[in-house]
Order: structure tokens, then sequence, then C-alpha cells
């Protein structure tokens, strides 16, 4: 008995503390995409970190579609964070095909060098070899496979007429239908990226494009950017692969709380280290790389208030 009243003593004294002095855990949900794709990988991998750098948060993931369906998700207030491709991004700023959205960048998470994967023995070599073929572009909602479009477009030709369009349920069906030979190559983007790991561990080789390719398409739609993916980012991988893509972001709704904001973008920051022990790619999870990828006007103001802090 004794117990008891002591314990229901702890709990007044506890119930009578200012708001402030109790510990209240902040619920979070963050869009990420399909099984076997690079955002569930990474959003798994980053709400873990925060979450336990930063107890008063509670970050729940939730798998989508991807980006074409986390930015109505976001718009909608139906989640709080998404993870959102970069093409993605543009499209849902700029107001193309939809209202321009007032979404916030919480952090540039990784690059998204495009390129594709082929069976090792394939006798395709660049993308004009591809064409005419069955290609597994990814999923319909996937920014990678928005990004294709316009990376295509750029060298004219035309994602769903000038090759035989394979859409995926998810971005995991991907490297099987590679490796039995249903289709002649995949499309994707990333380092440590899942689809393109699988392919390569089977010895499967990269098509990336020429020089001229870049400029071309880097000068059509100027959003997009040169990247190259250093030989041995994967498995088999002699060379360096020359590619074109965006960065990719952890956006949340507009409304998102300036003080959630700036304490997601501390545990980030604070989690760095094991957040790329967790997954390589996220070595690019940086306050620079936020910095760098997205208009001040774009990042969250409670993230711009962490980044001035620590001198960005």
């Amino acid at each position: 008995m004794r117990y008891v009243l002591l314990a229901l003593s702890l709990m007044s004294v506890v119930c009578l503390l200012p708001k402030s002095a109790r510990a209240e855990q902040t619920a979070l949900t963050l869009a990420t995409a399909t099984k076997g794709g690079g955002f569930q990988l990474y959003g798994n991998a980053a709400a873990d970190v925060i979450n336990a750098i930063d107890p008063t948060l509670r970050i729940e993931t939730k798998d989508t579609k991807g980006s074409l369906e986390n930015i109505p998700l976001l718009n909608n207030a139906k989640v709080d964070l998404g993870l959102v491709q970069g093409v993605a991004a543009h499209e849902a700023f700029a107001g193309i095909g939809q209202p321009a959205s007032d979404l916030k960048v919480i952090a540039a998470i990784y690059s998204s060098p495009g390129m594709f994967v082929v069976k090792g023995g394939s006798p395709a070599h660049s993308v004009a070899d591809l064409t005419g073929k069955p290609i597994a572009w990814g999923t319909p909602t996937s920014g990678l496979t928005l990004m294709a479009k316009y990376i295509m477009d750029g060298l004219g030709y035309d994602r769903d007429n000038d090759f035989r369009p394979v859409f995926l349920k998810k971005a995991g069906d991907g490297p099987a239908l590679v490796l039995d030979g249903k289709v002649a190559a995949f499309w994707g983007a990333g380092i440590g990226w899942p689809g393109f790991t699988k392919v390569m561990k089977a010895s499967g080789r990269f098509i990336g494009f020429s020089e001229e390719a870049v400029e071309k398409v880097t000068s059509k739609h100027t959003f997009l950017k040169a990247m190259t993916v250093p030989a041995g980012s994967y498995e088999g991988q002699p060379d360096d692969v020359r590619s074109i893509g965006v960065w990719s972001f952890i956006l949340a709704r507009a409304d998102l709380a300036d003080e959630v904001a700036y304490r997601v973008a501390k545990a980030l920051h604070k989690g760095h280290a094991e957040l790329v022990g967790k997954l390589v790619q996220a070595r690019e999870t940086t306050p620079e790389n936020t910095r760098a990828a997205a208009d001040d006007y774009r990042i969250h103001p409670g993230v711009l208030k962490y980044l001035k802090e620590i001198g960005f």
C-alpha cells in the first residue's frame, strides 16, 4: 500500500510540472516507396536513426507507390514527411500538371545518377542499342521513371514509344526481369541502389551516357545535372559511369511546425555516422548538400534556422 501511495504521489508531481518540463513525443509519418527500392531502404534507416538520436520524435514509415503518390499525400497533410525524387519535386514546385506546391525541403538525401543495367552478355552498349527493346522503367509513380522520361526526351527519344516500356508493380521486380531475359535493360538511379546491386552481383553491366549526350540533355532540361558513378561503386563495376540525374529530398508538408523540422534536421545531422553505417549512400545526407541543392525559400524555416546555427 505504501508503494502504491508513493507512486501516486510521484504521478501527481509529474502532472503538476509545466508542459515544457515533460518529455513529449512528436509522432510523424514518413512516406517512402515500394518494396525493393532505394527509398524504402533509406526511409527505414533514417527513421531508426532519428528516433534513436531524438527520443522526443517518433517517425513511422509508410510504404507508398513512390514520389508521385507522396506529393499529394504531403499536399493534403495525409503524411508529415515524404521521400521525393528531384524531378518529381521540380514538377511539383513548378506546377507542371498540378497546382504549384509549397512543400518544404528538410534535407537533400542523396544524388540520383540515372543509368541502365543489363546482363553481362548483353549486346547493348548504348541507349540507341536499346531502342525498340523491352525496358523495365520502374513503377509508374516513381520519380526515377519520370526522370527517365525527361532524359530520353533530351536525347530525342520518346520513353513510351521508342522503347517497349515495362512498368513494374514494385521496384524489386526489376532485377529478375533482366536476369531472366524478359527485358533488355532495367532503368534506375543511385549508388547502393538495391535493384542495381542484385544485377551487378550476377555479372551485370551498366550503360551510361556519352559526354555529348549529357550536354544535350542538361542543356534542354537544366534542372538535370551531369553526374558520375565512380568505379567500384558496385560489385563488378571496373570503370566510372557517366550519368545524368538530380538530388532526392525529404520533403515536409508546408505547415509542419518550425520547431519539429528543426529537431528532425538536427537529429539527421547528429546521426550522420550511424546512418552511413546503415546505408552507404547516406554519406551525401549533409547540411552542405541540402544548402547547395535547394534555394533558401524552398528549405523549411526550421531547417534554415539549424543550418545557420551550425554555420551554413
